[in-house]
């Protein structure tokens, strides 16, 4: 559905539904959702085009273009329908509705932990409790569930215990990365990152990243990723075995789960593969490309044999 707003349509010019909650407006004053503001700046990116506004085609970039507060109030107070029980309620109290009112809402029965995997509307969970059989369940067939979900709980403890495993380590080394855009020189040009050398541990390092594994034409593609490499530049008179990983830097908002690599690095085997960058989705990666540099922040632990 489309609402108009003192004789106004407020409709996001390039996916045509309701936007959200943030605007963007360019300098001729047209209007754009946050996250269609994200997109364009990250297609510009991977097109090697100056991005546009889609109505009048005027240049647009986060230092030309501002937030509009006055139509940021006037979308909070327009009806919106609830995604649960198809009501409407003003957009600045949905969010509340949806997490705390709505007796359509999906819940989960609170003996989930040990095991029911029921999921229902509101309305219908205390008759579910009621009658839920998983608190009459004997001991053997519990223990039996928690098992399982203690090996889930171990996976996910697993990671943490290699971080503070690593950061007893002796040497250990950390710096802030900048990945600056490049375009190969193909006929078909790509676009890859990489950063000046850095310094850590005593060795000459440099850092590269590419988009959806350097796929012809990204910009085409609905799910978008980052994947990098760790280079070592300094020679070496043995072999330099590392764990590492990157994480968000001090400024940015981006969100990245931590994953720890490890490699062997020589004089022969001086370039890790491309892994994946561990960021949430999509929007994330948009976030990054269409910023005007990546600013990550790098750790190495050098394995003592």
């Amino acid at each position: 559905s489309v609402h108009t707003y003192g004789g106004y349509w407020s409709l996001c010019l390039l996916i045509f539904i309701n936007p959200s909650l943030s605007f963007c407006q360019c300098t001729n004053g047209h209007l754009m959702c946050a996250g269609c503001f994200i997109h364009l700046l990250a297609d510009s990116r991977l097109k090697e085009e100056q991005a546009t506004c889609p109505n009048c085609r005027c240049e647009i970039s986060k230092n030309l273009c501002c937030r509009n507060l006055a139509v940021e109030k006037a979308v909070s107070e327009l009806p919106t329908e609830c995604t649960f029980c198809l009501k409407q309620f003003p957009r600045s109290s949905l969010e509340r509705h949806q997490k705390e009112e709505c007796q359509d809402r999906v819940t989960q029965c609170k003996y989930k932990r040990i095991g029911c995997p029921w999921q229902g509307p509101f309305h219908e969970l205390p008759a579910h409790e009621s009658e839920c059989s998983h608190p009459t369940k004997t001991g053997t067939e519990l223990m039996g569930i928690l098992g399982e979900m203690d090996q889930n709980h171990r996976r996910d403890m697993q990671l943490y215990n290699s971080i503070f495993s690593l950061l007893c380590y002796e040497k250990i080394g950390f710096t802030e990365v900048q990945f600056r855009p490049y375009r190969t020189d193909d006929f078909i040009t790509r676009l890859y990152y990489e950063t000046p050398r850095f310094t850590v541990l005593n060795q000459t390092w440099v850092l590269k990243a590419r988009v959806n594994d350097s796929e012809r034409n990204p910009n085409l593609s609905c799910k978008r990723t980052l994947s990098f490499q760790l280079i070592l530049k300094s020679k070496v008179n043995s072999a330099l075995e590392c764990s590492f990983l990157l994480l968000k830097g001090p400024y940015d908002d981006v969100r990245i789960k931590p994953v720890i690599y490890h490699h062997s690095f020589s004089n022969d085997t001086n370039e890790t593969e491309y892994v994946p960058l561990p960021i949430s989705d999509s929007v994330e990666c948009n976030k990054l490309l269409a910023a005007k540099n990546i600013n990550l922040r790098l750790f190495i632990f050098q394995v003592q044999k």
